[in-house]
């Protein structure tokens, strides 16, 4: 017996609760944050069949005294779930993170830059509907995490959900109603449910592609917490007035730029002036494209090539989630600037 598989059956995964739909209540304004998690939980999983009740591992549950609606969240929370997990990750074999959906995967994301290294799964799950509602999706998914979450194979952040399991910092939420709620678009998935039982392809997982000792990045996203990057998405007729409003900001450290196609700008002089100038600034900005399948190569048309005059880096096919998050965890540490670039430019966690 491995020692990772002796903890995993010795000590009890933690179970992470930060708000969201999955345990919300009905009130007088509507769905809000519920409390007394544990026992709902354990109400909602005892409801499932036998055979997959006693496939469940033994969990404990820490609940934020402060479970929010998970559009309220902001790099602190990030930094905040972060540090949780950093702090109490060595006494468990997994940790499950319970999240909202709407920001789930800029969660993830962030999860992924601040754990690099971690040795063990982390998941992250949410739900469309509450736990008490009519068909909620929410036992399962809770079901799905736990079950992933005791295998030592998987070693990175990773979102269960509609028996899927997806790399966080390549994952987006791709519905707003429907249970199977989010995809990755560029990046095939790490697991699945296949009848009953959860199946993880680790040849698709961190411990082959990219293994190391871990090497936890906790640095404070205070600074950049209120507005230090921005995510511009292009449109036909923005002007250099309206991205100046933007890049001028001197609170801005940093901004993702959403372009077209391939990585197509307007061939406008006075707007890619705004943007070389803010980057001379030292601000970091990269591109993405705005096509949800596929990267960019900047400069490969002439309505490019702006952007490689400008200094703007590619974010090559990476989602706008892992490219934000990535721009605030290298913001926040104390690097030089073409150290910031030359990371940004690094497969970190598998984001690229």
């Amino acid at each position: 017996m491995t020692q990772d598989t002796a903890l995993a059956t010795s000590r009890p995964l933690l179970v992470i609760y930060t708000g969201g739909t999955l345990g919300m209540v009905e009130s007088d304004a509507g769905l809000v944050p519920g409390v007394d998690i544990e026992a709902r939980l354990t109400r909602a999983l005892g409801a499932l069949p036998a055979e997959r009740r006693t496939a469940l591992p033994d969990f404990e549950v820490l609940t934020f005294p402060d479970p929010i609606d998970s559009s309220a969240a902001t790099p602190r929370e990030w930094q905040r779930l972060a540090g949780e997990i950093a702090q109490r990750h060595r006494n468990h074999p997994g940790i499950v993170v319970l999240h909202g959906t709407d920001t789930l995967a800029w969660t993830a994301s962030s999860l992924a830059y601040q754990l690099q290294g971690v040795d063990r799964p982390v998941v992250v799950t949410g739900a469309m509907q509450p736990l008490e509602a009519e068909g909620s999706d929410a036992a399962d998914n809770v079901e799905l995490a736990l079950r992933f979450a005791v295998n030592p194979a998987l070693q990175e952040v990773a979102i269960a959900f509609g028996g899927k399991l997806l790399r966080g910092v390549r994952a987006r939420k791709w519905q707003s109603r429907d249970a199977d709620a989010f995809a990755s678009p560029n990046y095939p998935l790490l697991g699945e449910r296949i009848g009953m039982d959860p199946i993880l392809y680790p040849e698709r997982g961190l411990v082959r592609q990219q293994r190391g000792a871990p090497r936890f990045e906790l640095p404070d996203y205070g600074p950049l917490a209120e507005g230090g990057v921005a995510r511009i998405a292009l449109w036909p007729g923005i002007t250099a007035r309206q991205v100046a409003a933007w890049l001028q900001d001197p609170a801005l450290k940093g901004a993702l730029l959403e372009v077209w196609g391939g990585g197509n700008v307007p061939e406008d002089p006075e707007l890619l002036g705004v943007i070389a100038e803010a980057s001379g600034q030292g601000k970091l900005l990269a591109a993405i494209s705005q096509c949800p399948h596929g990267g960019i190569d900047i400069g490969h048309y002439a309505a490019g090539q702006g952007l490689n005059e400008a200094g703007v880096l590619s974010a090559d096919d990476m989602t706008p989630e892992a490219a934000l998050t990535k721009l605030v965890h290298l913001l926040a540490q104390p690097l030089a600037h073409g150290e910031r670039r030359r990371r940004f430019l690094t497969r970190l966690v598998g984001e690229r």
